[in-house]
């Protein structure tokens, strides 16, 4: 079963077309890369796969179920982490999880349970009865990644997660990611516009202007050229 199937997927602000016609699909486990320069159009989609937006043509299921006939069942299988942050900053790290949780229908000691543990494997177990407001931007991902997973979605959608963060931080998150991939057979879309967040094994979906110019391994996009030559080229933008 795919995690996630869009087909046909167009949206438009006004006269201002944010998308055109996206097909994408994930497998399930998998980890998927939505790359794409800054207005191609990802937070558009991922407000579409949220359920913020309604799409204007076209349909999204995420593991079969139809986002516009069954949005509880479909919303129920995802964990997003926003390209915002939307922590409260006048609430405890553990607070926030238990927030979440509970519009997920968790118990306080179900979440109590689950937020710990998360927090564990982020290294940050012992933040946990901190204010947010104390954390750096590194950590308050960490905090919005260990909420989206609370409810135990099959789908984490993550969009520019990475975005102002240092570079150690980076790719602390990129490898707790992919290891959650890998463990707990999650599947992923990640979104980002920096190339060096791409790995040889991913699966690759090249958005541009709101259309996908290249979908399949980025492997095969980079064979004789290069990440970098290749995205320049389908972006139409000098090197």
């Amino acid at each position: 079963m795919k995690a996630l199937a869009v087909q046909g997927v167009s949206h438009a602000f006004g006269q201002s077309r944010a998308l055109r016609e996206v097909d994408l699909s994930i497998e399930e486990g998998s980890f998927a890369v939505l790359l794409g320069p800054n207005g191609a159009g990802k937070t558009t989609l991922v407000s579409l796969l949220t359920g913020l937006y309604a799409a204007q043509h076209g349909q999204i299921d995420i593991f079969g179920r139809n986002l516009r006939k069954d949005p509880l069942g479909a919303l129920a299988a995802l964990g997003i982490v926003f390209q915002a942050p939307t922590l409260d900053l006048d609430l405890s790290v553990i607070e926030n999880l238990r927030y979440h949780a509970a519009l997920h229908g968790l118990s306080r000691a179900d979440s109590d349970m689950r937020g710990m543990a998360e927090l564990s494997r982020l290294r940050m177990e012992e933040r946990a009865h901190d204010k947010v407001r104390s954390l750096s931007g590194g950590l308050r991902r960490r905090v919005e990644i260990a909420r989206a997973l609370m409810h135990e979605p099959r789908l984490l959608v993550l969009d520019e997660a990475t975005a102002g963060l240092d570079v150690a931080t980076r790719r602390f998150l990129m490898r707790y990611v992919r290891d959650l991939c890998r463990e707990r057979g999650l599947s992923v879309l990640w979104t980002t516009h920096l190339l060096d967040e791409v790995g040889p094994e991913d699966a690759l979906f090249l958005l541009h202007r709101g259309a996908i110019r290249w979908r399949g391994s980025a492997a095969e996009l980079t064979k004789g050229e290069g990440l970098t030559a290749a995205f320049l080229r389908l972006t139409e933008q000098p090197a």
